[in-house]
């Protein structure tokens, strides 16, 4: 979907917005706007269909919360700011544009809070979340105090959003409908160039556009930063260059103007060494486990170095970060099976990570809980997708989160499901949402490594997971790997 905006925000300021109500503010993009508007000091309202967990913490830092839409929620308010997950015939946003009152897209309500900040801007198919709060905990660690929004929460911190005291506002700019065109970066980074969001883009040359202008964008003087491992970046690259734009690369490949050398990546994190144009900058050590990780690390250094801050306090902040909430985070630990959760959804992300699973799971078994996210990428996908899928030794697949997509036949995750490898006793489709946790008990052994996956709503089962074990761990003992009171596949 591509989203049409008409609003002029010259010389806008947040501060010119008045009381702003936000629409959707549980969702992990809408959070992150509404809590860097309050802790702006902007009196902020926002409704949601359910009380999300993020919602409790812009509660407790001062804004009021409705759980359901109604018009009335609109009442003595001068601004309303939507996303484009949210439908034109929702009854807030159609009777806010009724009503003549100022209406933002996410996308728009950021440009107005990045007004006369210096801009780091991250983007790419996979890895901006990573690489995007990566920057923001080196620029905190390196003594600024930068306002940011992330497509996750900073582990170390809590937090998606922040408005900040520096002269920096790193943002993490959404590719999906090409809300990404509206800002002006004075550093563009770009992880990756691949083929997703076709419904905005139809096919893989209309993404290389996309990005293309997305580099346009830049301001004067202003640099493109790309992984120059990825094919379609390394595309962006030689296109920027043509167009007379400051680009510099990082990667593993031999001619990245930061090159990541001797990378050794393990269960628990991994260690390189990082040169800048044939230049020691030093070696730098990551406490978050996968090669992947480790690689968007070198796009945070080469933006780091780009934007003029020391090598030296650059490699030892990243050694501090912590990771993102929902980046493979550990959800708890119960009957001696390890449950993790992870955003990964489309097959690259999807790869990667489930290669840093296996090593983290050592010789427990590799239980995945997926719930697709979109039915347009699950049908393009479905191959991809249930390729990596069946790097697992058990799946249950959840059916297809799409909020206004309509199913047609043989599409979902019933079709999901039925397209995989694994041996049929090892793959289930459960639509069922409170079925999934007793799916999961029938199949987990001690020592094993459940991760769910995919979609934004699956973030909440891992606790539901959690308590399901715990109980019937209490309910009966066994003697054998199993979990006590579950059934061995």
């Amino acid at each position: 979907m591509i989203v049409e905006t008409h609003n002029d925000l010259t010389g806008l300021r947040a501060e010119d917005l008045g009381r702003v109500h936000v629409i959707g503010i549980g969702g992990v993009g809408m959070n992150g706007v509404a809590r860097l508007l309050v802790t702006r000091g902007i009196p902020t309202t926002g409704s949601d269909v359910r009380d999300w967990p993020p919602i409790a913490a812009l509660r407790a830092l001062g804004a009021t919360i409705h759980i359901g839409h109604d018009v009335s929620n609109l009442d003595n308010v001068d601004t309303v700011v939507y996303s484009t997950a949210i439908p034109d015939d929702n009854v807030e946003l159609a009777e806010a544009r009724r009503r003549g009152l100022r209406v933002l897209h996410r996308a728009e309500a950021l440009v107005v809070a990045m007004n006369d900040r210096k801009v780091i801007a991250v983007s790419g198919t996979n890895g901006k979340t990573t690489t995007t709060s990566m920057i923001t905990t080196m620029l905190q660690r390196c003594g600024s105090d930068p306002s940011f929004v992330i497509g996750g929460e900073l582990a170390d911190i809590g937090a998606s959003a922040h408005h900040g005291s520096g002269d920096s506002f790193v943002v993490e700019a959404d590719e999906s409908d090409k809300t990404f065109l509206l800002y002006h970066p004075d550093i563009a980074l770009v992880t990756n160039v691949e083929e997703d969001h076709m419904d905005t883009y139809g096919d893989l040359a209309g993404v290389e556009k996309g990005f293309a202008d997305f580099a346009e964008r830049i301001v004067p003087g202003g640099t493109l930063v790309v992984c120059v491992d990825d094919p379609g970046a390394a595309r962006l690259a030689d296109y920027a260059r043509s167009r007379n734009i400051n680009t510099a690369t990082y990667g593993r490949s031999e001619n990245a103007d930061l090159r990541i050398v001797d990378l050794v990546a393990d269960a628990a994190g991994s260690t390189y060494q990082a040169f800048y144009h044939g230049e020691a900058v030093g070696i730098v050590q990551l406490s978050v486990p996968g090669a992947h990780i480790a690689l968007n690390s070198g796009g945070a250094l080469l933006a780091g170095l780009v934007a003029g801050m020391p090598p030296a306090e650059l490699t030892e902040a990243l050694s501090a970060y912590q990771g993102v909430r929902r980046r493979f985070e550990l959800k708890g630990i119960a009957a001696g099976v390890r449950v993790y959760d992870d955003y990964a959804y489309h097959p690259t992300s999807m790869n990667t990570q489930l290669e840093t699973v296996r090593q983290v799971a050592g010789s427990g078994r590799v239980i995945v809980v997926f719930q697709p996210y979109r039915l347009y990428r699950t049908r393009a996908f479905q191959a991809e997708i249930a390729a990596a899928l069946d790097v697992a030794d058990e799946v249950i697949v959840m059916e297809v989160y799409g909020p206004g997509e309509e199913r047609g036949p043989g599409e979902g995750g019933a079709a999901l499901a039925a397209a995989m490898s694994l041996p049929e006793s090892h793959v289930v489709f459960e639509p069922s949402w409170s079925a999934v946790p007793g799916r999961v008990v029938e199949r987990a052994r001690v020592g094993d490594l459940v991760i769910t996956m995919g979609a934004p709503p699956v973030m909440m089962m891992g606790e539901e997971i959690l308590d399901a074990l715990t109980a019937a761990d209490a309910g009966e003992e066994q003697a054998d790997p199993p979990i006590a009171g579950a059934t061995a596949q």
